[in-house]
């Protein structure tokens, strides 16, 4: 099934004038001031026994590209935890699962190798960062070690680490995202293929037909 239409409705930008802009660094540390010495030191620049225990655990990330003008994207990753294989201290590698073909970080990187990257281990309120520079792989030795249900990915991300620090739990604690009472239900979200229709506007296929295809990609094309 394709989606074929484009939205074209009216959509009016609401314009906002904002009167204190921060412009520079400067501004910007008169308002939160310095980091503190600690908050400095646990950057490092190499994969510790640490960093491999969090990833080896980690079922899912986040990765964060720019293409050549700027234009950002952050997608998610996600598969059994430790689906991310660090192959030494400096490097590690992620593999690019089939998704909607829209490859917005693989096309992100073939222009800007910059890449960012936060692992999430379920039930831990600490983050992992890592920062680098990442090159696309099709090794056919290297993606073998990732198959998962007798299917390899098609490519691999290959990250050369420039940096990686631990995050602080602060944002998980305020947010509640691991505690089970702060979920909500999904019926109280419309469903994707509501939402799909929606945004394209799209008139070939009707919403039952969007769900079913739904299911079944999700069932059929998970690998």
């Amino acid at each position: 099934m394709r989606l074929t239409g484009s939205r074209e409705a009216n959509i009016e930008m609401a314009t906002t004038t904002f009167r204190q802009i921060v412009k520079n660094e400067d501004e910007l540390r008169q308002v939160l001031g310095h980091p503190n010495e600690l908050s400095l030191g646990k950057e490092i620049h190499a994969l510790d026994e640490h960093c491999r225990n969090f990833i080896a655990r980690s079922p899912f990330l986040l990765i964060g590209t720019a293409n050549a003008d700027g234009k950002g994207d952050v997608s998610p990753k996600g598969d059994p935890a430790g689906f991310v294989q660090v192959l030494d201290d400096h490097t590690l590698v992620i593999p690019d699962r089939p998704g909607n073909r829209r490859a917005d970080s693989l096309v992100n990187l073939l222009e800007n190798p910059q890449v960012g990257l936060l692992f999430m281990v379920p039930g831990v309120e600490e983050t992992l960062r890592i920062n680098g520079t990442a090159t696309i792989v099709r090794d056919e030795e290297l993606l073998g070690r990732m198959t998962v249900q007798g299917k390899q990915p098609l490519l691999g991300i290959v990250v050369e680490v420039r940096e990686a620090f631990l995050h602080c739990a602060k944002a998980f604690k305020r947010s509640h995202l691991w505690d089970a009472e702060s979920q909500i239900t999904r019926s109280e979200l419309p469903s994707l293929a509501e939402m799909v229709l929606d945004h394209t506007n799209d008139q070939s296929c009707t919403l039952e037909e969007l769900e079913e295809h739904i299911e079944v990609a999700n069932r059929t094309t998970m690998y």
